[in-house]
């Protein structure tokens, strides 16, 4: 081991391990949280451009947060997304496209209108909505609610219409909506407080306090340790494993004798 080549690949190990301690350390890190949202924080009403932006992703603690934004609803946008439901009862969200006002560029976040018990007072809502945003003069609306994470685009059930949606996905939204060119869309989506009728008001309860630690986070902690202990059981290994060869090819040398031939016993 105080052989040149087994101090270098100590010294090797060493950085490895430095390396690995300093993942473990970022891990532990970010597995406890020292500045947590004080409690309640998610039901004061905020600004929408307060909480998030057009494109960024929605921090944890800000999910189910309340927003307020104003905007107009975008005329043939109002999309009819299935299996939602509203204290236990299956039905069928009507999402709308709202496009802000007071924006530099087009900006726009999905909306969850409100929510209906089947699928045709769904569509007879949706068309409502419709032929109110393509009224010639229309005021803005303002909308209050609560801003969710993109629930992921999915596949539709087999056998179903290939444009039906079970998710609400402003990614998949935006390949719905029409006039989207050079578009700022916002990830999350907004859950409406207050439907428009005849549609009922969305079931969004407020979200769970979190504990402040992350324990996979502590769990890849962990395992950041382990790997860096074994950098030097590897180093201990290979080392006791030359010397063991080493050992080996001594005793043959002597077993065999100077000049090749196996030595006599005895």
């Amino acid at each position: 081991m105080l052989r040149p080549q087994w101090i270098g690949m100590l010294l090797l190990c060493l950085v490895v391990a430095g390396v690995f301690a300093w993942l473990g350390q970022w891990q532990l890190g970010r597995a406890i949280d020292t500045d947590p949202p004080p409690a309640g924080a998610t039901e004061e009403v905020r600004p929408l451009e307060d909480v998030a932006g057009p494109g960024e992703y929605l921090p944890e603690p800000l999910v189910g947060q309340r927003v307020t934004t104003e905007g107009f609803w975008m005329p043939g946008d109002f999309v009819i997304v299935e299996s939602r439901y509203n204290d236990d009862v299956e039905g069928y969200w009507v999402t709308g496209q709202l496009r802000l006002s007071g924006t530099d560029a087009p900006t726009s976040i999905a909306v969850a209108i409100g929510w209906a018990p089947t699928l045709d007072e769904a569509q007879a809502a949706a068309e409502q909505l419709d032929r109110r945003a393509s009224a010639p003069v229309k005021s803005p609306a303002t909308v209050t609610g609560r801003l969710i994470s993109d629930e992921g685009p999915v596949p539709p059930p087999d056998g179903a219409d290939p444009q039906t949606l079970t998710r609400m996905s402003p990614a998949a939204l935006l390949g719905r909506w029409q006039d989207v060119d050079g578009l700022e869309v916002y990830r999350p989506y907004l859950a409406s407080e207050a439907a428009s009728p005849p549609l009922a008001d969305i079931a969004s309860p407020a979200p769970e306090e979190g504990a402040g630690v992350n324990w996979l986070n502590i769990f890849y902690a962990a395992e950041w340790a382990v790997f860096a202990g074994f950098a030097f059981y590897l180093w201990y290994r290979l080392a006791r494993d030359a010397w063991e060869k080493e050992l080996e090819d001594f005793e043959d040398a002597e077993a065999t004798g100077p000049d090749g031939a196996a030595e006599s016993r005895g």
